[in-house]
């Protein structure tokens, strides 16, 4: 597995990419759905954020196989906790701009009545329990994908999908073009 490309601080990579959706695992257990989302990011120019412990041991083959050739392209940062996670997160440095925005089952509402900004990042949670209750609180917004009965969830990486293409999709201008100008800034 190649190593990846990490910023100095979270802190320090947001500055670069203030405008830039993220997409973030909250103590991921299946290793090809965190693999599957690596590669949406890869895919889309969203950076990954994963807030381990995993369930996985995170060179698992299994892993590595869903992301298939995307890892180069991939933009991950790995914390050590959620605590970590919460301490670093842009909320703490740009709160006007980013929002964390929980996708949850408990929640009323739609994903699809929400206003999504640049800034923004979508939380999912474990694919076996979802979040705790200290997670949901820290998030501004929760929303849903509404089903109808007696359906309750979708797979975490299908929901992640369905939502980051609506908040891409209102925000505007390819997050493609915004992850590689911030990238040609790096060089810079």
């Amino acid at each position: 597995m190649t190593e990846w490309r990490l910023p100095a601080t979270f802190r320090e990579q947001f500055a670069i990419e203030r405008s830039l959706m993220r997409l973030a695992l909250f103590e991921p257990d299946i290793p090809q759905n965190t693999g599957t989302l690596i590669r949406l990011g890869a895919c889309l120019g969203v950076p990954v954020d994963i807030i381990e412990p995993t369930g996985f041991p995170w060179g698992d083959r299994a892993l590595k196989r869903a992301g298939l050739d995307y890892w180069e392209l991939a933009d991950v940062t790995r914390h050590v906790s959620w605590e970590v996670y919460l301490a670093a997160h842009p909320a703490t440095v740009c709160p006007a701009t980013a929002r964390l925005v929980l996708l949850t089952t408990k929640s009323a509402e739609p994903y699809t009545g929400f206003a999504f900004r640049p800034g923004d990042t979508l939380l999912v949670g474990r694919e076996t329990a979802g979040v705790p209750p200290e997670v949901h609180a820290a998030a501004n917004a929760r929303l849903t994908i509404p089903m109808r009965p007696p359906a309750r969830s979708l797979n975490v990486a299908v929901a992640a999908a369905m939502v980051l293409g609506e908040a891409l999709r209102q925000t505007g201008p390819a997050q493609t073009d915004k992850s590689a100008q911030a990238q040609d800034g790096d060089k810079a």
